[in-house]
């Protein structure tokens, strides 16, 4: 069934209070609930129910007769004429063992976890599951003695023993929250336990729970936590509200973690961290996330979302939010350059492709496929939009009112941008039509100067292509912060300019010469442009002296250079420009000159350009052509700068033991840079001698990855060694699974299938089951699209057997195959063949489902 935004109407009943109380068993948990209900509006009480098994219901009291309510073949329970103000109250028994979808109640490691969102609060109890209903919840959790911690929302309150030798914990949630909002952890956990003082002075004690062993691997996660909670005060004056806050790491996830009110649950791969076990990535990762769900906390939490087409208030906001904090806590040009990266690879194919939607849906099937890259991080890119245009304190008031406004309410992206403007008194009405519009506006650049008089007239085009269902698109105000550079690279003049029409002439007058356009500074708003000349970029990528804008036209030229030769056959040498600019960056990183002295920067622009974003340029993308093109390139750089990558490399040698700070992780980046070029080139020696001195997995994962590509003894050796060294942690064996599935090799096809009867794969395993499949399908592209067909097949293969019994996890998987339409003829041919054996599978989940429909249109 389809929902609409504008059927959207007022729940008829709301909750006042919901008493829960569960009886833990692995096969049958019982669960009791009483709620507190008032008549919102006319109509019958409809509860939404799921993979629920009723025992009991009574209505103030009195036992219902089952003439007297209605079980719907969709699983809801419908009440017809219940009191304007009554007390429901039911006990259900469900299977957490059975439950392989992993939303609601589940076991995972002998342990039990909850995952409510978007809609698995109706797997644990019938109850309006939606999140404009908010109420507040008392939680009482029975257990047997092997399940000595019980963890619920809020704060901690009696705990005891019963008769019978069971012992309970009941936890009190003084806030109204949504159910999505609702979590259970119990099981046999060990916690790692810190405090924090509020700035009202509010002794806040911090706990994160793990299996036993895993202790060691929470440091990282603790600080990031405590860093979070101190940003949150200074940048937004957000203070922390319970006595407690709680996060449970655990293996079987599907999302990467949920920001349940103070009890975060957490994919232990953002938890656990050790120098010897995780990468500077893992660590980076870990920091950003764990600010992420705990930013939630006043945005998402204490303020939440109408219905679920509001869900970018929600996380476009946060992810913004997250974005600012990992900035502050690193370097903000390579935070900066990395969130565009992101956007650009995930958001802006979205964009491209038939699953394009506006930031703010019109309409879904399964909500669980709206948690998309347009959401999270389209999203982010307005509200960085909105930032811009209203200034830092402009911002920060507007967030003021915004709270002040709605604290404890479900509201919806006007509120916010409502409570923006009212803050800062900027005018932001047209700003609201980026969360209506699907697409990627480009922006095209065209120019005259007049000699005599000094004037410039820099001329900006918008055009936005048509996207599923959005033929007909309009102008959006996309502000445009810029510069104009002299000939020798002097600036002489900055200005926001803001483009609201199809196509804006901005005049400069008494210029002394002609100048060069540094354009969308600091990426101000999320769109392609297009139009400098092969020759600006170059002095754009050498002079610019905002960091975005150089390494992107840095980039932008060698993805032209790129695409030049890819129609000519014979031998591609690298772009002289592409050359010059390699050296450059090498020196100014060996000199310590320009924005190269920042080693990560210097990491980031010493790499080509990927295959998919030169695949994303293509309207029919060369899969063979580009990934050998860049193949070529890369062995061509490593060669001729050798004995240069050969000093920079032995020169960033770790000089001690493992740090986490910057100028650390920028010396390992530029060096493993070096290192991917020489191996590119033939090095194996290199990489091995790395992979056996490495002190941190930062350098041993680098030096594995650059010998998985290759095919030499050491490969193997060293592949045997990481086996048998990590097997026994899960997170680390994700890593090798990860790098052969994306190791560009002939036989790249056969060693998936074989990787996946290994005895430690394990398919029911998200995090394991992503690490092969999903990076082979969107990393190792030539081998995914192998002309036979034969990665498809592999893909849909996977995708059926897991939409068997996790269709959450599948609907995620499937993605790659709905880009069929870009692929040649044949190719096209046999993705949407794959693709439609997936929907013709018995059982095909609506998520799967609905994804694949769309793509096939």
């Amino acid at each position: 069934m389809t929902t609409h935004r504008a059927d959207y109407r007022p729940p008829v009943f709301l909750v006042d209070t919901v008493d829960l109380s569960f009886e833990l068993a692995p096969k049958a948990t019982l669960v009791r609930s009483r709620l507190a209900l008032r008549r919102n509006t006319p109509g019958p009480l409809r509860l939404d129910g799921e993979a629920l098994e009723l025992l009991d219901l009574k209505l103030d009291g009195a036992a219902l007769s089952p003439n007297r309510y209605t079980l719907h073949e969709d699983g809801s329970l419908e009440i017809a004429d219940p009191p304007d103000a009554c007390t429901l109250e039911l006990t259900v028994r469900t299977a957490p063992e059975a439950n392989s979808e992993l939303s609601g109640l589940y076991l995972s490691g002998g342990n039990y976890f909850t995952q409510c969102e978007a809609e698995g609060f109706r797997r644990i109890t019938w109850f309006p599951d939606r999140p404009d209903v908010m109420a507040r919840y008392t939680t009482e959790i029975i257990a047997d003695q092997t399940c000595p911690i019980l963890l619920s929302n809020g704060n901690p309150g009696e705990t005891g023993t019963l008769p019978d030798g069971r012992h309970f914990a009941r936890w009190t949630d003084p806030h109204p929250k949504p159910s999505y909002l609702f979590a259970l952890v119990a099981g046999d956990l060990v916690s790692v336990r810190d405090a924090f003082t509020t700035r009202s002075g509010r002794h806040v004690a911090l706990a994160i729970w793990v299996r036993r062993g895993d202790e060691d691997k929470c440091a990282h996660a603790m600080a990031s936590l405590k860093a979070s909670m101190q940003w949150d005060e200074d940048k937004y004056g957000l203070e922390y509200d319970l006595d407690v806050f709680n996060i449970a790491a655990v293996s079987d996830f599907n999302m990467g973690a949920m920001e349940n009110k103070g009890l975060n649950v957490f994919n232990t791969k953002y938890v656990l961290a050790r120098p010897d076990t995780a990468t500077d990535a893992d660590y980076e990762g870990i920091e950003s996330v764990i600010a992420h769900e705990y930013f939630h906390n006043w945005t998402g939490d204490r303020v939440t979302c109408r219905d679920w087409f509001q869900l970018s208030l929600k996380e476009g906001l946060t992810v913004f939010r997250d974005q600012q904090f990992s900035a502050d806590m690193g370097s903000p040009a390579v935070k900066r350059l990395s969130d565009v990266l992101r956007l650009r690879a995930a958001q802006f194919a979205e964009d491209a492709g038939p699953l394009a939607h506006p930031v703010r849906p019109d309409s879904y099937v399964a909500i669980d496929n709206f948690y998309t890259a347009t959401i999270y991080n389209k999203g982010a890119e307005i509200v960085r939009m909105l930032h811009t245009m209203t200034g830092e304190q402009g911002f920060r008031r507007g967030m003021d009112t915004y709270i002040a406004r709605h604290d404890n309410q479900a509201v919806t992206i006007e509120d916010f941008v409502s409570a923006i403007e009212a803050g800062s008194g900027v005018d932001l009405s047209a700003f609201r039509a980026w969360y209506g519009q699907a697409g990627t506006p480009e922006v095209t650049v065209s120019e005259a100067f007049d000699p005599a008089t000094g004037r410039y007239t820099l001329t900006l085009r918008q055009h936005t292509p048509p996207t599923p269902g959005q033929p007909t698109k309009h102008p959006l105000p996309i502000p445009v912060e810029m510069g104009l550079l002299a000939p020798d690279g002097a600036e002489l003049a900055t200005r926001r300019l803001l483009l609201t029409e199809a196509s804006q002439d901005f005049v400069f007058d008494n210029l002394p010469a002609r100048p060069v356009p540094s354009l969308l500074r600091g990426f101000s708003a999320p769109v392609k442009l297009a139009g400098l000349t092969s020759a600006q970029l170059r002095f754009l990528a050498a002079h610019d002296t905002d960091p975005f804008v150089r390494w992107d036209s840095g980039q932008t030229y060698a993805a032209e250079a790129m695409m030049a030769q890819l129609p000519s056959p014979g031998p591609r040498a690298p772009d002289a420009g592409v050359v010059e600019a390699f050296a450059a960056t090498l020196a100014n990183a060996e000199t310590g000159a320009g924005p190269a002295a920042d080693h990560q920067f210097a990491a980031r622009a010493l790499l080509l350009p990927s295959e998919g974003l030169l695949g994303d340029r293509m309207t029919v993308v060369d899969v063979d052509g580009i990934h050998a093109l860049r193949q070529a390139w890369r062995a061509a750089l490593g060669r001729q700068f050798d004995r240069e990558l050969r000093a920079t490399h032995a020169r960033l040698a770790d000089p001690g033991p493992y740090r986490k700070d910057g100028a650390a992780i920028g010396r390992r980046a530029l060096r493993n840079a070096c290192l991917a070029y020489l191996a590119a080139a033939g090095d194996v020696a290199l990489a091995a001698t790395q992979y056996t001195e490495a002190g941190n997995m930062t350098d041993r994962l680098a030096a594995l990855t650059a010998l998985a590509a290759g095919d030499s003894p050491e490969r193997a050796a060293a592949l045997a060694d990481f086996h048998a060294t990590w097997r026994h942690d899960p997170l680390v064996l994700d890593q090798w699974f990860a790098l052969q599935a994306a190791a560009p090799r002939p036989t790249a096809l056969a060693e998936i299938r074989r990787l996946a009867s290994h005895p430690d794969f394990d398919l029911r395993n998200p995090n394991r089951a992503r690490a092969l499949f999903a990076t082979f399908a969107n990393a190792n592209l030539a081998a995914f699209h192998a002309t036979s067909g034969d990665g498809y097949r592999l893909l849909a293969d996977a995708v059926i057997e897991i939409d068997a019994f996790n269709g959450q996890n599948a609907a995620r998987m499937v993605g790659p195959l709905c880009q069929w339409r870009r692929q040649t003829p044949a190719r096209a041919g046999l993705m949407r063949a794959e693709l439609e054996r997936v929907l013709a599978a018995p059982g095909c989940s609506r998520l799967v489902g609905e994804k694949g429909r769309l793509a096939l249109g």
